[in-house]
């Protein structure tokens, strides 16, 4: 009930305050985050609790299946904004294992606007179809294309102008991609960073 998250709310609250006085107004007076995340809407992988960092510390999107799409742009704006006025220079692409969205993408029957957001999970699992057949588990097909569509977004994040942009002005910033096990609360690096003199954007022309 709605009354209970705002009783919660306070209680966290108060208790922020008691253990640290100035801990509201030192937030207010200022954002600095380290990282921008581009991660899943699912409510089982929030960001700043699964990479343990405190309010403030991560400017955060979330969409179905940490899905990039060119035309976002509502992730668009987010990264222009982290990137270019909060000088945010680590860059997180973040999927889970166990996604609803993955999994829906993979599915042969309908599921309304979801279809046409979930688009590239369903290219990526025809362009990779040989590889994902290698795997019998379904779960484990499953969790391979999410790790590859993480692999796809961190490709498709340094392609975006705004990155293109910052690269030759100098700034270092550096896109990663991230998996997190829903089954052990574990974040892995997929090794696929991309930083500045690694990307082009005439590389995929």
């Amino acid at each position: 009930m709605l009354a209970d998250l705002l009783a919660r709310n306070a209680d966290w609250a108060n208790a922020q305050v008691t253990q640290e006085p100035d801990y509201f107004s030192g937030l207010a007076a200022q954002q600095a985050p380290e990282f921008f995340w581009i991660g899943c809407s699912d409510s089982r992988v929030p960001a700043n609790v699964v990479a343990g960092l405190d309010p403030g510390e991560v400017f955060v999107h979330r969409n179905v299946a940490n899905v990039i799409h060119s035309a976002d742009l509502n992730m668009l704006s987010a990264l222009e904004f982290a990137v270019e006025a909060l000088k945010v220079r680590e860059v997180i692409v973040c999927g889970h294992y166990g996604c609803g969205g993955v999994k829906a993408a993979t599915e042969d029957f309908p599921h309304g606007l979801a279809d046409h957001w979930l688009e590239p999970i369903r290219r990526l699992a025809r362009a990779y179809a040989v590889d994902l057949a290698q795997l019998e588990d379904p779960e484990a097909q499953r969790d391979k294309l999410a790790e590859l569509n993480v692999v796809e977004g961190v490709r498709r994040v340094a392609e975006t102008p705004i990155i293109q942009k910052a690269w030759r002005a100098g700034a270092q910033v550096r896109i990663h991609g991230l998996i997190y096990g829903l089954k052990d609360g574990q974040l892995s690096d997929l090794d696929c960073t991309i930083g500045p003199g690694h990307f082009n954007a005439k590389d995929t022309a």
